[in-house]
């Protein structure tokens, strides 16, 4: 008569993919503290560029992207492309709503002294670190900085 297996038995391959995980956690948190990685955010460079932006939704579904000084048209955003300069921009007016803002107050494109830019609500003091979503999605806002000063030509190429 066969008697029925031990219920105490561990299966030995998730025990072993376990540990394996376990281990490699391990090492991945050595590695990165031995490389001297920081979790914490550099500061910023200083700004050497600055253009206050207004945002207008067109009955289309365009936006006209205005100087917020001068009101000067600076591109109109064709229905259905940059996806990400929409997205961006929905999720910081949508703050501006949760918070019981209005338009009143333009956003801020900031270019800094390293070549990476920064879109500011001033109302929410919300920011995206636009370097973050790679160069071509940076490239859409960098198109909006005026031009760049003498001396700081890699800013609107990042």
């Amino acid at each position: 008569m066969r008697t029925a297996p031990s219920a105490s038995k561990l299966p030995a391959l998730p025990l072993a993919a376990l540990g394996a995980l376990v281990l490699a956690s391990v090492l991945g948190v050595g590695v990165v503290r031995l490389a001297g990685v920081s979790a914490q955010q550099q500061p910023d460079a200083s700004t050497v560029t600055t253009r206050q932006l207004r945002f207008e939704d067109g009955a289309d579904g365009s936006i006209a992207v205005l100087d917020a000084g001068s009101g000067r048209l600076l591109t109109t955003i064709a229905p259905g492309t940059n996806g990400f300069l929409r997205s961006a921009m929905r999720g910081l007016v949508r703050e501006r709503k949760r918070q019981g803002l209005g338009p009143e107050t333009p956003f801020e494109l900031l270019g800094r002294a390293d070549g990476r830019l920064t879109l500011v609500d001033p109302g929410t003091r919300r920011r995206i670190d636009l370097e973050a979503f790679g160069p071509s999605n940076a490239a859409v806002f960098a198109r909006l900085l005026p031009a760049t000063p003498p001396g700081a030509d890699h800013v609107a190429q990042r």
